[in-house]
């Protein structure tokens, strides 16, 4: 909430100005910031400045801030006495204050301050390498740079005393004390935050994206033992690059738990063993492990049962022969939940081996689905209809089958004709469920 001042300009040329007390709030639909006017006060050559003092004062006694008024005896004061600087003094340079001593109290808090300090002192270092790693957070948090852009011209602009005597290279030295010692200080991080910010760790989800380098070749361990994670494979962005794998556990509320990094050909499915050895050893064994359909399979199920007990795997309709078979077909009622949320529970087996399916239906995703799935055939029926000639291997008729909006639609014949496929397109219906 915040004084809002807007301005207006007659027919004469004349600029009027206005005040109003407004507040922001997100628009529904295009996420952008609108103004919520609250109150108007009108003209601000029309207002009556007693009233507005008045106002700041109420605030200022709820709040607990003492106003001091310089104009209260309807005297205009000189500019640097109206304000409470004298004449004659003159600024040479200002600080940021705020946000660093912010972050600095969040991380003594977090306990980081007392982690590194211990750790320094372990390894017997003279240089402050905590104090490094806070002004690159801090940086971070801020106004990021580089470490050469922290060093060289965002520190002089901030209030911190005590990072005064670093040196650029300590902020490269301070990361390879931060890697060497990553898994001490993210369990010192998240107990602290754990206790400070009273998580709930009863469910952990769990993703992987990847990071790919504008390199022309992967790490080899023969050349730099030390590098051997950026490799070749398929990354976000689409091509194949060396890249590396970042995985994140994070609570329900998005707070991270742990993350890893492993090389970039590292799939998926591969990465759950790690996780589960690594949550186990912080006590985080009775978590609800919940994750995408690329870290479900078997070995991973096995793996998960082992150490969590309960997890939570989306899993693909055509990936598990028993879903088609026993899932699918079994009948039951679905409970609503949202308007675009339908699920039903659907058991399958018998005694500790028994499989807990939620299936999950989203009317307002199949509508849609349904409509473009028309669309689609509408379309096919009348490429079709405009041809003698229904050949799979006429020109047009592989141009449909190599499209990967036709071609799960269409079939061949055995004498070698194209077809709308109408058993894919009933199964298609069932799809906008998910298990």
């Amino acid at each position: 909430m915040y004084l809002r001042t807007t301005k207006r300009t007659n027919k004469d040329g004349s600029v009027v100005e206005y005040f109003q007390i407004a507040h922001n709030e997100r628009h529904p639909k295009t996420r952008k910031p609108v103004a919520k006017i609250i109150h108007n006060f009108g003209r601000a050559d029309q207002l009556d400045r007693l009233e507005l003092v008045r106002l700041c004062r109420s605030i200022a006694r709820v709040c607990g801030l003492h106003i001091s008024d310089p104009l209260a005896e309807d005297v205009l004061l000189p500019e640097g006495e109206a304000i409470g600087i004298p004449p004659d003094l003159k600024i040479k340079q200002t600080f940021a204050l705020g946000c660093p001593l912010v972050i600095e109290t969040l991380w003594e808090r977090l306990g980081l301050k007392k982690t590194l300090n211990s750790i320094e002192q372990a390894t017997g270092s003279q240089v402050p390498y905590e104090r490094a790693i806070l002004a690159m957070v801090t940086n971070r948090l801020c106004d990021p740079e580089s470490k050469l852009g922290v060093w060289d011209r965002w520190l002089s602009t901030v209030y911190l005393p005590s990072c005064a005597s670093l040196r650029l290279r300590h902020m490269y030295e301070a990361m390879d004390l931060l890697h060497a010692n990553i898994d001490t200080i993210e369990q010192t991080v998240f107990f602290n935050t754990a206790n400070l910010f009273n998580l709930e760790v009863d469910l952990i989800f769990y993703d992987t994206t990847t990071a790919s380098f504008q390199v022309d070749a992967e790490d080899h361990s023969e050349a730099d033992p030390n590098a051997t994670l950026r490799k070749f494979g398929r990354c976000k962005e689409g091509g194949w690059a060396p890249q590396v794998v970042v995985a994140l556990a994070v609570t329900r509320d998005g707070i991270p738990v742990r993350s890893w990094v492993l090389p970039g050909n590292t799939a998926d499915v591969t990465t759950v063993e790690k996780v589960r050895a690594d949550l186990r050893g912080w006590n985080l064994g009775r978590a609800m492990f919940v994750a995408d359909a690329g870290m479900n399979s078997e070995d991973n199920r096995v793996e998960l049962a082992k150490a969590c007990g309960k997890y939570l795997l989306a899993c693909r309709m055509a990936s598990i022969s028993e879903i088609n078979l026993k899932v699918l077909s079994k009948r039951g009622r679905y409970t609503k939940f949202k308007d675009n949320l339908y699920a039903k529970e659907i058991i399958v087996g018998d005694g500790e081996r028994r499989r807990r399916y939620i299936l999950c239906y989203n009317p307002k995703q199949a509508q849609r689905q349904r409509s473009h799935r028309q669309l689609i055939i509408e379309l096919l029926e009348a490429e079709l209809a405009t041809h003698k000639d229904h050949s799979a291997t006429a020109q047009w008729a592989i141009e449909l089958l190599a499209s990967r909006r036709f071609k799960k639609y269409l079939r061949t014949t055995k004498g070698g004709l194209i077809r709308i496929d109408r058993a894919a397109v009933g199964k298609a219906a069932v799809e906008p469920q998910i298990i």
